[in-house]
């Protein structure tokens, strides 16, 4: 535990990479760890996020731990004196109101680790990512496994026709690729 006069560092850490690439799970391992030191946790995600639950965070491997889920990001920062480490999963699907949040909660002194894809379907940065990537103190790269050549897949291929930019599933709606085979992909859709 803090005592008054041991001073809280803030800091900010995102995890970024392709669906699939363990960002969920290696948020998951983070929080974990700060609750075996002890330290007070919140965990965040985005209410539009039910796919394996609608108060869990959920990996792919299905390893979750309790969460809140928040519509608007303003809402994290209701957060308790008390709590030392916040975690925020899907930070793509949340606005920019996210990256003034996300700073706010540094500055009161709370290590928050956020995680969310870095680039859409399109192979386009996403959401606040960029950004909170560019004030994070620690930003970590995951990569999946491109399931067409087998070398590290940083694109999300969609395999839906569909044109909205967010679209929820799994495996059956999108596949990690390389950016050899993502381009080849998208090449093959344009000709079709």
């Amino acid at each position: 535990m803090f005592s008054e006069n041991t001073k809280k560092t803030g800091c900010i850490e995102v995890i970024c990479g392709s669906m699939f690439s363990g960002k969920t799970e290696e948020l998951i391992r983070r929080l974990r760890r700060a609750q075996f030191a002890n330290q007070q946790i919140a965990i965040f995600k985005p209410a539009v996020d039910t796919r394996y639950s609608e108060d869990d965070v959920v990996s792919h491997d299905l390893h979750k731990i309790p969460c809140v889920p928040v519509k608007y990001p303003g809402e994290m920062l209701s957060v308790g004196p008390d709590v030392q480490v916040v975690g925020i999963d899907e930070a793509q699907f949340y606005d920019d109101t996210l990256i003034p949040v996300v700073q706010s909660l540094a500055a009161r002194g709370i290590r928050v680790i956020v995680a969310g894809l870095d680039t859409d379907y399109l192979g386009k940065p996403f959401g606040p990512m960029p950004a909170l990537m560019a004030i994070a103190e620690d930003v970590q790269k995951v990569h999946a496994i491109c399931v067409r050549c087998g070398s590290l897949a940083n694109h999300s291929h969609r395999l839906s026709s569909s044109n909205e930019l967010v679209v929820l599933g799994e495996k059956d709606i999108y596949e990690p690729l390389c950016r050899e085979c993502y381009n080849r992909a998208l090449e093959a859709e344009r000709e079709s």
